[in-house]
């Protein structure tokens, strides 16, 4: 029987990566881009179409796959570091995810892999954590992480009720294949093009987009149905990471701002950051994120799906060469 992947946010970061890297396999790939994207068809890749908040529109994704095993990945969704829920982002993070498990179940999907987030699970300080079952948007802290919760208590409570669904829950996603403006890349970038003001002290959890694309494929094929898988690697502090890319990339030592100073400039950054027509990087929930416990553990993913996360050096230099080329390439 033949397998086809269905890949919601097809020109977002993960899921580029993610048809990046099946687009090699004997699987067939398709791909869920808005109506105002656009990407060249391949190989054994098709695009289709639609918006996750109108189920019609999704069908066409979904159909003529009867003779096929059909695996999902959601990776569709508003990544936003301002500490509040928009319309759009809950209609978009939870919404959409709730239309998607419901033509997952309308068309008998083999399973769908949910990419949650780390800022879903219910932070506890001081500790290691791991996987919960539940999750509450009353929970977390921010809009980003409480959509995220609300959704992926959806997907479990359709996997309680008979769909084959898993969940993978990223830590800070980083690296090459970036069309979407990744906030870190965008820090990455910013510092080698020397328009990064400051370094701020904190750090967090950061993760090669490769090696979570990787788990996503494995959580498709071996991860066991109702659970949920951390995707993580390792605290790296912004100044370790900004040394990364000076080494890769250029750059000159910024001054290191104490958490307290940051804070306070924060709404000013983002008051700059605005008149530029730029996104800010340095938001009060950003650097809440840069002092929260991020002590996260992949153990159960390396144990049940192969995962094994690599050092942040070889992605930020990865990341660098990648920015560098698409920069070439986009020049007249």
């Amino acid at each position: 029987m033949r397998r086809v992947y269905i890949i919601t946010g097809a020109n977002g970061h993960l899921g580029n990566t993610l048809i990046r890297m099946l687009k090699g396999t004997q699987s067939m790939i398709r791909g869920l881009l808005l109506p105002t994207e656009h990407r060249e068809e391949r190989e054994n890749v098709r695009y289709f179409h639609g918006d996750v908040r109108e189920p019609e529109t999704l069908r066409p994704l979904f159909e003529g796959l009867s003779d096929a095993e059909v695996f999902v990945i959601h990776t569709a969704g508003i990544i936003d570091i301002g500490g509040t829920v928009s319309p759009q982002m809950y209609a978009v993070n939870v919404e959409g995810t709730r239309n998607i498990v419901t033509l997952c179940q309308e068309y008998s999907v083999k399973r769908l892999v949910y990419v949650s987030s780390v800022h879903a699970i219910p932070e506890q300080r001081w500790r290691v954590q791991k996987e919960v079952q539940r999750f509450s948007p009353e929970e977390v802290v921010g809009g980003y992480a409480k959509t995220k919760a609300e959704a992926t208590q959806v997907v479990l409570d359709a996997a309680q009720a008979g769909l084959d669904a898993v969940v993978v829950h990223p830590s800070g996603i980083i690296g090459p294949y970036d069309r979407s403006g990744n906030h870190l890349v965008q820090m990455i970038t910013d510092y080698i093009r020397g328009k990064l003001p400051a370094c701020v002290r904190g750090g967090y959890d950061l993760v090669d987009v490769r090696d979570v694309a990787a788990g996503c494929i494995a959580a498709a094929e071996k991860g066991r149905k109702g659970e949920c898988y951390i995707l993580s690697n390792r605290h790296y502090e912004i100044r370790e990471v900004l040394g990364m890319a000076r080494e890769y990339g250029g750059g000159r030592r910024l001054p290191t701002l104490p958490i307290w100073m940051a804070k306070a400039a924060a709404p000013v950054l983002e008051w700059t950051a605005k008149r530029r027509h730029r996104r800010p990087l340095y938001t009060r929930y950003s650097l809440y994120t840069l002092h929260s416990n991020d002590k996260f553990s992949h153990e159960k993913a390396s144990r049940e799906l192969g995962y094994h996360p690599r050092d942040l050096a070889r992605t930020v230099r990865d990341t660098i060469r990648w920015e560098k080329r698409k920069t070439a390439n986009s020049m007249p």
